[in-house]
């Protein structure tokens, strides 16, 4: 593909901007249980059959544990500067508790791993969690729905990884997604740690009330964990902190209908505002949220409020979607978690949201990217860090010269880091990063390896799970070598 549509666009990003891929511990390293690593939620998850769509599990997943080397040097070749990856907090901390050992070997492939990015020209940017809980936490106490004994042991975990890896980080993400972490696994219970209130699907849980409480858990815990940072480790290290939240863009399902763009409104106050006005606008939950769950929703003390409010020094924003929303006459269900709207795939006007990927939920959607870029960016005033964004593509089972020369995903890069560069250029957003979703095809929780994100094809099959370059990686790199300023 060429770069006719962004042509206009030559130098639209600042020249220190960050463009790479971004991954996660549990869907690349493998490894589950080597060097000392204990088992984590996702671990028990991915070993209860009939959980994941394939059956399958991520003890090896891509073995980027032990690949790592030869990633980085693909990952150079792709011409990125910057690369976005997750801890394993069991594979450091394998009980995960505030006073239990530290796995040595696990800090050391840590430290090894950012050595070899930094040696190879690549900035890293280190998450401390992606929904990978300690199983050891889950059995002791439940995990998060227990704030008061979550909270010093993440704090500590958090101390550990700021000592050991932060003299060479300056890039720190407490959180990755708390509101899917919070909904997937504690409303709709079809990811770890499988609670809700669905008793054919789990045996416990409150779809009602437990969602909420862990997002609560979350976001203090990010206080916390910032504050410590902050006033321990910034003054000497120097780095950055901030938290990634999730968030997909709602249209009004009749544009012309108020009551729709009230319903679209409230649909963007649940998904996003939920974590994002508490963090950057208000140090609170939005009012739209109070006024339906009531008291199902916790109240921030005053503390807890202080803390959080500008705890995170940039906005990290995962999304790849637009979805069509329509108001609801009737009360919302107990369980609703959406801010009682319809949710559809086409608006009044026949229109569809997007073309269609590999996967159900997610369509190609530069138009409503582009607004909630605006939409961030007008409501919060803090620099975006995009940390997510990618498709699958259908007919990805091999790697066919069709399926290298994955025109689809092309496309999709196209729309949105075009998207992106037109909204620093014409609407003055602050955008600072690009990190592509993902850099390999990977084991994608739920739906195992029957999704395919990767820039780069994976045959699972194969005992070295051997790489094939897709077109897509390149065409990434020309894009952001046509629109990184000089």
């Amino acid at each position: 593909m060429d770069l006719t549509s962004v042509q206009d666009l030559k130098g639209a990003l600042r020249n220190d901007f960050f463009h790479g891929y971004a991954t996660a511990a549990a869907q690349v390293e493998g490894a589950w249980n080597k060097d000392g690593k204990g088992p984590s939620i996702w671990d028990t998850f991915g070993h209860t059959p009939g959980k994941v769509k394939d059956n399958s599990n991520a003890d090896d997943a891509v073995r980027f544990y032990d690949f790592y080397r030869e990633d980085v040097a693909l990952m150079k070749s792709y011409g990125v500067n910057a690369y976005r990856f997750s801890l394993s907090w069991s594979r450091i901390i394998p009980l995960g508790g505030a006073d239990d050992p530290v796995n040595e070997q696990g800090i050391k492939y840590y430290q090894d791993l950012v050595d070899e990015l930094l040696n190879n020209g690549i900035t890293p940017f280190v998450t401390l969690f992606h929904w990978d809980v300690p199983q050891a936490l889950e059995d002791r106490y439940g995990g998060m729905l227990n704030q008061e004994r979550f909270i010093p042991d993440f704090v500590r975990y958090a101390r550990v990884c700021f000592e050991r890896l932060g003299p060479k980080v300056r890039h720190w993400i407490t959180f990755n997604e708390p509101g899917v972490y919070s909904l997937a696994g504690y409303a709709a219970g079809v990811h770890a740690p499988a609670r809700s209130s669905f008793r054919e699907l789990n045996e416990e849980g409150d779809s009602s009330t437990e969602p909420f409480i862990v997002g609560h858990t979350e976001l203090v815990t990010h206080g916390h964990v910032s504050k410590l940072y902050r006033e321990v480790f910034q003054p000497q290290q120097k780095g950055t902190i901030g938290i990634t939240l999730h968030g997909n863009w709602s249209e009004p399902w009749d544009e012309d209908d108020p009551r729709d763009q009230e319903a679209a409104e409230r649909a963007r106050e649940f998904e996003i505002a939920w974590f994002a006005d508490p963090l950057y606008k208000t140090g609170d939950y939005p009012a739209s949220m109070r006024a339906q769950l009531g008291d199902r929703l916790p109240r921030f003390t005053p503390e807890e409020s202080k803390l959080v409010l500008g705890s995170s020094e940039f906005y990290g924003m995962n999304s790849y979607t637009t979805f069509f929303v329509q108001h609801k006459d009737t009360p919302p269900d107990i369980n609703d978690h959406k801010g009682n709207v319809i949710v559809h795939d086409t608006n009044s006007k026949g229109v569809s949201r997007g073309e269609e990927s590999d996967t159900p939920w997610l369509r190609t959607a530069p138009t409503g990217w582009r607004k909630l870029l605006n939409w961030i960016w007008n409501r919060y005033h803090v620099p975006i860090y995009v940390t997510e964004n990618g498709t699958t593509a259908k007919g990805e089972t091999a790697p066919t010269p069709e399926v290298l020369i994955d025109t689809f995903r092309m496309r999709f890069f196209e729309g949105y880091v075009g998207g992106l560069a037109r909204a620093v250029k014409e609407d003055g957003v602050d955008i600072r990063s690009y990190f592509a979703w993902t850099f390999t095809d990977n084991w994608e929780w739920a739906a195992g390896y029957t999704d395919r994100f990767g820039c780069t094809f994976i045959d699972f099959d194969s005992p070295m799970k051997t790489r094939y370059p897709k077109q897509s990686a390149y065409y990434l790199k020309a894009l952001f070598e046509h629109l990184i300023a000089s």
